[in-house]
């Protein structure tokens, strides 16, 4: 067998894992365990902050529509099972959009639910 050097191919691991930890504090910028280390914790609080993110907007959502409805006597809870039962197939993301930049086309909804 022939012998086979790899310091190019640990070079070119070490020069990626760098480049992609450029901009982190202190070591984890210059060692290559620390970046290692580092972009697989910033891989997972990324994947877990996405799903955050959803839930935030989710919270945001039915805080909207809640406000609005208790404006005109209604609570968040009668309002989606009236929505159900007359089967108004409209989620709360599209509810709270309409609830934001058209209040009188909400104000219609509402007069259908009650």
């Amino acid at each position: 067998m022939t012998r086979v050097k790899r310091g190019v191919i640990s070079n070119k691991r070490r020069k990626n894992v760098l480049a992609r930890a450029k901009g982190y504090r202190f070591g984890r910028s210059k060692k290559e365990r620390l970046a290692t280390e580092a972009l697989h914790k910033a891989g997972k609080y990324a994947f877990n902050h996405r799903k955050d993110k959803k839930s935030d907007a989710r919270r945001l959502w039915q805080v909207r529509i809640s406000a609005i409805l208790k404006e005109n006597g209604l609570s968040f809870s009668k309002f989606i099972d009236t929505l159900k039962k007359k089967n108004i197939a409209l989620d709360r993301k599209v509810l709270s959009e309409i609830a934001v930049s058209n209040p009188e086309t909400f104000k219609r909804i509402l007069d259908q639910v009650k």
